[in-house]
C-alpha cells in the first residue's frame, strides 16, 4: 500500500502546482491589466514632472504677518524646476524636426538645467551631452552625464503654460504677488506675464543676488552700476555663491518678464535663511532657494501683514553641499552662519 500512497501523493501534489500555477498565470494577466488604469499613478517619468504642492512656509508666515507659500519644485523627479523646462525644449526640438527621434541633447550649463535634460532625455529615445563650468558644485558634475536655454523661449513657455496655470489655480486666484531670482529669466518671465494677465494688481518682484546686473535693468532700466563700467570691475571677482541665478546680460527671456520691482540680496541673507529654514521648517534648501525666501520676506515688508505671497523653492540643497552647505568655504567668505536666526531681515 505504501507505493500507492506515494503515487497518489504524486497525483496531489501535481494537482496542487497546476491550480496555483493558473492561479498565478491569471493574476499576473489580471495585474498586469489594471495596471495602467490604477488611479493616481503617473504614467512614465514625464507625466511625474510638475503639479507640485504649494507649501505654507511656517516661520516666515509667522514672522510676517503674511501667507508665504513655496512651490515645491524640488519635488521634480530631476530635483529642480528645471525639469519643466527639459520637457519644454525636448519636445518642441521634437516637433520642430531640429532634433531627430533618438538624437543628442547637448547642454552648457551651471548644473540644474542639464542634470534636468539628462534624466528626461532617455524618456524620450534621446541621449545627452553636458558641458558645465569648472567651478560647479560637485555634486551638480557627479550627477551629469548635457540646448542653450538662455535664448531658448521654450523656458518661458514652460512656466507660461505651466507652473504659472498651477499656481493660480492651487490658490483658486487669491494672491497678492509673487517673487523669485532670475538667472536665464525663464521663470519669473513665465509665472509674472500668466499671474499680470489673470490679474494686473498682482505684485511680481526680483530679488537679485550680488554681481547681477538684473536689479539695475528693473529698478534704474540699465544693467549695471558706476561700479561696474569699464575699467572699475575686477578680472575675476567674487561676487555671489548662490549658483543659477543673477546674470550682466539681458536674455530673451527675461525680456517676457512683467516686473513691478526689484530687490537685492546678499549672502549672507541667502546663508542665514538657509539654516533658519532647515532648523525651523525642515526645509532643506539650495542657494536659489533660500534667495527667492529672502526676497518673499522683503515683499513681505514691503507690503505688509495680510497679503498672500508666492515664492520658488527651485531645488534642495542636495546639491550644494561642498560649497553652499560647506562651512570651510562660506568661511573663506566671511559667511560663516550665525544663530542671528531673522535678525538680518529685521525680523526677530
Amino acid at each position: 500500500m505504501a507505493p500507492v500512497r506515494a503515487a497518489g501523493s504524486v497525483v496531489v501534489a501535481l494537482c496542487i502546482g497546476a491550480i496555483l500555477s493558473s492561479f498565478l498565470r491569471k493574476r499576473s494577466k489580471s495585474s498586469s491589466s489594471r495596471t495602467p488604469n490604477v488611479p493616481n499613478s503617473r504614467n512614465g517619468l514625464v507625466a511625474a514632472i510638475g503639479n507640485t504642492p504649494l507649501i505654507r512656509i511656517n516661520s516666515l508666515s509667522d514672522a510676517t504677518g503674511c501667507e508665504i507659500l513655496g512651490k515645491a519644485e524640488f519635488l521634480n523627479p530631476g530635483g529642480s524646476v528645471k525639469d519643466r523646462v527639459a520637457v519644454k525644449i525636448i519636445e518642441e526640438a521634437l516637433e520642430s524636426r531640429s532634433l531627430a527621434p533618438g538624437g543628442v541633447v547637448t547642454e552648457g550649463s551651471a548644473g540644474s538645467t542639464a542634470i534636468s535634460l539628462a534624466t528626461v532625455a532617455p524618456a524620450y529615445g534621446c541621449k545627452c551631452h553636458v558641458v558645465i563650468p569648472d567651478d560647479v558644485a560637485i555634486e551638480k558634475s557627479q550627477i551629469l552625464e548635457a540646448l542653450d536655454q538662455f535664448e531658448n523661449l521654450a523656458n518661458f513657455r514652460a512656466h507660461y503654460e505651466g507652473t504659472g496655470p498651477e499656481i493660480w489655480e492651487q490658490v483658486g486666484g487669491n494672491l497678492d504677488a509673487f517673487v523669485a531670482a532670475a538667472g536665464t529669466g525663464g521663470t519669473v518671465a513665465g509665472i509674472s506675464r500668466f499671474l499680470k494677465e489673470k490679474d494686473s494688481n498682482i505684485k511680481c518682484f526680483l530679488i537679485d543676488p550680488p554681481g547681477s546686473g538684473l536689479f539695475n535693468k528693473v529698478t534704474r532700466g540699465v544693467m549695471y552700476t558706476r561700479e561696474e563700467a569699464e575699467g572699475q570691475r575686477l578680472k575675476n571677482p567674487f561676487d555671489t555663491i548662490t549658483e543659477g541665478i543673477g546674470i550682466n546680460r539681458l536674455t530673451e527671456n527675461f525680456k517676457m518678464s512683467e516686473l513691478d520691482g526689484a530687490f537685492r540680496g546678499t549672502d549672507k541673507e541667502a546663508v542665514e535663511m538657509s539654516r533658519y529654514l532647515l532648523k525651523n521648517d525642515g526645509l532643506f534648501l539650495g542657494s536659489s532657494s533660500a534667495m527667492n525666501c529672502v526676497g518673499a520676506v522683503r515683499l513681505a515688508q514691503a507690503l505688509g501683514p495680510g497679503h498672500t505671497i508666492i515664492t520658488i523653492l527651485c531645488d534642495s540643497g542636495m546639491r550644494h553641499l561642498t560649497k553652499f552647505y560647506n562651512a570651510q568655504y562660506l568661511s573663506q567668505y566671511g559667511l560663516t552662519p550665525s544663530a542671528a536666526g531673522l535678525e538680518l531681515l529685521g525680523l526677530d
